[in-house]
């Protein structure tokens, strides 16, 4: 644990680095975890008003979210929030947010809010999120925002299939063809798209019946995830919630950690295992010898030297373990 958090690993147990040796799934959240979580609005299509109009609508309805992709319509806005023209705010999870601007009734949602509103939407062939928008019942066109995806996101993935993982997983609440575009560039097994919080747990438990999972998030749509898995792993640079109900916390926010830490943790139990086999074989051979059972063949051992033969074993373990300390990580 010493080791690993030089490395800027951060593990909250011993018990957990076991786990994470046996991981037989690993499953990621997609925002702010494969992707950078900086969006920025790429498009305004199907709009029958203005689009500087359409994205003050938008920022307007989510102007009391801090979620990264409320902040990018803000961002895109360009001019200062008045809240006082917005009221009404209910944000509906998994969904959206509906709201009154300027006395109109106000949606901004993903295709799920516009189906729960029995409001016709157009489809977008663009890859990126889609944030539907809706006044006063009537669709009123689409914003296109986009995400990328960190750098080393590929390498890990790619690094945790050579170490022996059976199945990376994305789960994700954005839409399909998003979701499917991101798996395809960072080599994903499986993408599970357009889910709820609670429903990532409930994949998580459905993996859980077949193996090991761990779990790497950020948000705080995470938290009931990270704490469902055998190994939760946040990022360092997430939300506060998420850390705390993390068993494992990467500071560097480095995806590359999560196989360091599986390799690490592969290395660890190895280690036990050397200890526990040098332990039961020197004492195998030890005890008979200090309870004088080899005596009759001249074989006999003293206190003293039996003191310093229990001794040696004892500094043969503890150096043995102190290796994983100046082991240097991937």
């Amino acid at each position: 644990i010493g080791g690993a958090s030089k490395e800027g690993i951060l593990i909250k147990g011993s018990n957990y680095l076991e786990a994470l040796s046996e991981s037989k799934y690993v499953v990621f959240d997609k925002t702010g975890t494969l992707t950078q979580g900086v969006f920025e609005v790429a498009g305004v299509h199907h709009s029958e008003m203005e689009e500087v109009k359409l994205l003050e609508y938008a920022a307007l309805a989510e102007c009391a979210s801090s979620h990264p992709i409320s902040k990018s319509l803000q961002k895109a806005y360009g001019r200062e929030i008045d809240r006082s023209r917005v009221s009404d705010i209910e944000e509906i999870s998994g969904h959206g947010i509906v709201a009154k601007v300027d006395g109109h009734a106000v949606a901004a949602g993903n295709s799920k809010l516009m189906r729960k509103l029995g409001i016709s939407y157009q489809d977008c062939h663009s890859v990126g999120t889609i944030i539907h928008m809706a006044i006063d019942g009537k669709y009123a066109g689409h914003i296109v925002i986009s995400d990328v995806v960190k750098p080393h996101s590929g390498e890990a993935i790619a690094a945790l299939k050579k170490s022996g993982v059976a199945k990376t997983v994305m789960l994700t609440g954005d839409s399909e063809r998003c979701a499917r575009a991101v798996g395809r560039q960072v080599g994903i097994d499986e993408v599970i798209a357009e889910v709820l919080p609670q429903d990532k747990e409930r994949v998580v438990d459905g993996l859980r019946k077949n193996g090991i999972v761990t779990f790497v998030g950020d948000g705080i749509n995470d938290s009931p995830a990270l704490t469902r898995a055998d190994v939760g792993i946040a990022i360092g640079s997430g939300a506060d919630i998420a850390i705390d109900s993390a068993d494992i916390v990467l500071m560097k926010n480095d995806l590359g950690d999560v196989p360091t830490a599986i390799d690490f943790s592969r290395r660890t139990i190895r280690n036990i295992k050397q200890n526990l086999f040098w332990a039961f074989f020197y004492n195998t051979l030890g005890i008979p010898v200090a309870a004088g059972v080899l005596a009759p063949l001249g074989v006999t051992l003293s206190p003293m030297l039996g003191a310093a033969a229990m001794s040696l074993s004892s500094l043969f373990v503890v150096t043995n373990a102190l290796r994983l300390y100046k082991i240097k990580m991937l």
